[in-house]
C-alpha cells in the first residue's frame, strides 16, 4: 500500500491555501464598495507615480548630460589635433612644415572663443582628407614674442605659411569656410566627382557650391573654370563629364554637356549661370549669388557679407521669434530683387551687432522689428515708417531701386524754444530755424563726447548775452549725435557756421580757437554790423 509522505501532504495543503487566499482577494477587489484604505492606495499611488517621473527626469538630464559629453569629447579630439605653439615652438613647427595655417588667439577674446571650435572641427576634416596642411593654434596674449614675431596685433588672427612666407587668410569662418580655402591654398582648388555614390557623399557635408559640367575636362571654358576655382576663396568647386553625377547635384539641368551653376541650402537653392565662360564673369556671378536669399549677420560672416558688390542692402532687425514668421514673406520679396540688393537679419537683442546700426537712425533702444536699408553707393541710409507688411516692404525695396526713396536723417524731438536766448536746433526744424530764417544764424555745432565742446558752448552762452540786443542775429546750436540734416555737413567738433541772412547756401566757418573777442570781431566784420553792437567789454 502507498503511502503518502510528509512533504506530500504538505505541499497539497499549501497549494489548496494559496488557491483559497486567492480566490478571496479576487473577490475583494471586484467589490465596488469603498473602505478606509483607497486614500491609503491613492496616496501610495501618486507617490509611486511621482517617483516614476523623477526617474524619467534623472534619465532625461542624463541622455542630455550623455549628449553634451559626447560633444565635448569630439571637440576635444579635434583641439588635439591643432598643435598648441608657444615662444619656444612656433618657428620649428613653420619651418619643418610646408604648410601652416595659425590661429592667434587671446583667451579673454569672444570671438576667439567663437571661431576657436569651428578652428577644430575644420582640422579635423582636413586631417580626414589627408591634407598636408598643419593646423597650430598661439595663445597670442600669453606667448608675445612669439606673437610679435608673426606680426598678429588683433584677436583673432588667421595666417596661412608657405614654405615659412606668411599670407593674410581672407576666407569665411565656418568650419566648412576654412576647410575649403585651406584646400584651395594647398593645391587643391576644385573636386572631381565622378560617380551618384560620391556625389550623395558629397551633399552630405557641404551646403554650398559650385558645379560645372563638361563633355572633356579640357578646353578654353574648362580653363576659365578653373581659374575662377583658383581665384575664389570661399565657395568648394565641383567638376564632372558625368551627366548622372550633375542632375544629382543639380537636378534642373539644361545642358547636358556644358554647364555652370550654383547650389545653397535654401529655398532659392539652384541658380545656373547663363554667362560666357571668362573667369571674371564667373566670378562677379558667384559675388551675386553665393548669399542666401535673407542672409543672417553674425561676426564669423560679417567680413564675407560687408565685401559683396551689391551696393544696396535692406536690413531686418527683429527678435528670433518674430523673424521666423516674417522670414518666408520677405524671402518672396527678396526673390524679387535678386541680384540687385542683399537682404540681411539681425537679431536685434544681438548688442554687439544690432546696437551699432540701429544707432544710426537714432533706434538703439528699439524693441520692436525695424526695417532699414543702405546705399552704399551714395552713403545714404533709410528706414521703413509705414507699417510693416510685405506689400509695403515690397514697395520701399522699389523705391530704393529706382532712386525715388527719401533718405532718413535722425531727430530728436521738437523742443520748445520759447524764451531760449540760444534756440536748440534738431534735425526737423534745422531748415525751418537755420536754412529758411530771415535773419543771421550763429550756429554751434556739438556732441556729447567732444572733449573741446564744453568750453566753445560757454563762449557762444557769453557771445549771445553780448548781441542780445541785435535783432537780426540768433545764436543756436545742435546736437549732430543725434540730429542731421543733408546740408549739415560736419567732420570735426566743435564747428561754428555763421548763416548770414542773405545767403544760407554758403556758411562762414568761424574759427573754435579764437577767443572771445576775437570770435566777436569776426562776427561783427561778417555781419557788418560794428555800429549796432554794444560796446560791452567780454
Amino acid at each position: 500500500m502507498f503511502t503518502r509522505k510528509p512533504t506530500s501532504r504538505f505541499f497539497c495543503f499549501t497549494l489548496i491555501l494559496v488557491l483559497l487566499l486567492s480566490f478571496l482577494i479576487t473577490i475583494k477587489a471586484s467589490d465596488p464598495t469603498p473602505n478606509a484604505n483607497d486614500e491609503e492606495d491613492l496616496e501610495s499611488l501618486e507617490e509611486l507615480i511621482a517617483l516614476d517621473e523623477e526617474e524619467e527626469r534623472q534619465e532625461q538630464q542624463e541622455g542630455s548630460h550623455s549628449v553634451r559629453s559626447s560633444e565635448a569629447e569630439v571637440l576635444t579630439k579635434a583641439q588635439r589635433i591643432v598643435l598648441e605653439l608657444n615662444n619656444d615652438n612656433t618657428k620649428r613647427a613653420i619651418d619643418g612644415n610646408e604648410f601652416v595655417l595659425i590661429l592667434g588667439y587671446a583667451p579673454w577674446c569672444a570671438r576667439s572663443a567663437e571661431l576657436m571650435p569651428q578652428f577644430a572641427e575644420a582640422a579635423t576634416s582636413l586631417k580626414e582628407l589627408g591634407s598636408p596642411l598643419l593646423m597650430a593654434k598661439l595663445d597670442a596674449d600669453r606667448h608675445t614674442k612669439a606673437a610679435s614675431t608673426l606680426g598678429i596685433k588683433g584677436f583673432p588672427t588667421l595666417l596661412l605659411f608657405v614654405n615659412g612666407t606668411s599670407q593674410a587668410y581672407t576666407g569665411g569662418l565656418s568650419a566648412e569656410e576654412i576647410v575649403i580655402w585651406a584646400r584651395k591654398k594647398t593645391g587643391v582648388p576644385l573636386i572631381r566627382i565622378s560617380s551618384v555614390a560620391e556625389a550623395d557623399e558629397f551633399l552630405k557635408k557641404y551646403h554650398t557650391f559650385v558645379i560645372g559640367l563638361f563633355e572633356k575636362i579640357e578646353g578654353p571654358d574648362y580653363d576659365e573654370f578653373v581659374k575662377a576655382a583658383i581665384s575664389d576663396n570661399e565657395i568648394q568647386f565641383i567638376e564632372t563629364s558625368n551627366i548622372d553625377v550633375a542632375t544629382v547635384l543639380f537636378p534642373d539641368i539644361k545642358d547636358t554637356k556644358h554647364f555652370l551653376g550654383i547650389v545653397k541650402s535654401e529655398p532659392e537653392r539652384y541658380t545656373p549661370y547663363e554667362g560666357t565662360f571668362k573667369m571674371d564673369k564667373i566670378l562677379q556671378f558667384l559675388d551675386y549669388n553665393k548669399l542666401p536669399l535673407v542672409t543672417k549677420l553674425t561676426e564669423l560672416n560679417s567680413a564675407r557679407v560687408y565685401s559683396s558688390p551689391v551696393q544696396l542692402q535692406v536690413i531686418v532687425f527683429a527678435e528670433v521669434d518674430e523673424f521666423k514668421n516674417l522670414l518666408e514673406p520677405l524671402q518672396e520679396v527678396a526673390r524679387k530683387f535678386k541680384s540687385k540688393m542683399m537682404f540681411l537679419y539681425v537679431d536685434i537683442t544681438d548688442e554687439n551687432l544690432a546696437k551699432p546700426f540701429l544707432t544710426l537712425f537714432g533706434l538703439e533702444e528699439a524693441k520692436n522689428t525695424v526695417v532699414t536699408a543702405f546705399d552704399n553707393k551714395i552713403s545714404s541710409k533709410f528706414l521703413l515708417q509705414s507699417d510693416l507688411t510685405p506689400i509695403n516692404i515690397e514697395e520701399f525695396c522699389t523705391r530704393l531701386l529706382d532712386g525715388t526713396l527719401s533718405p532718413y536723417f535722425k531727430s530728436q524731438p521738437i523742443p520748445d524754444n520759447q524764451e531760449a536766448s540760444i534756440q536748440i536746433i534738431v534735425g526737423k526744424t534745422f531748415d525751418d530755424l537755420v536754412l529758411s530764417s530771415p535773419k543771421n544764424v550763429l550756429l554751434e555745432v556739438h556732441t556729447p563726447w567732444c572733449i573741446s565742446c564744453e568750453t566753445t558752448s560757454k563762449h557762444v552762452e557769453k557771445l549771445a548775452k553780448h548781441f542780445k540786443g541785435l535783432d537780426n542775429l540768433v545764436f543756436a546750436r545742435i546736437d549732430a549725435s543725434t540730429n542731421e540734416h543733408p546740408k549739415l555737413q560736419v567732420d570735426e567738433y566743435p564747428t561754428l557756421f555763421l548763416y548770414p541772412a542773405n545767403d544760407k547756401a554758403n556758411p562762414i566757418k568761424l574759427s573754435t580757437k579764437s577767443g572771445l573777442k576775437e570770435l566777436a570781431a569776426s562776427i561783427n566784420k561778417h555781419l557788418k554790423a560794428k555800429d549796432h553792437v554794444k560796446k560791452d567789454e567780454l
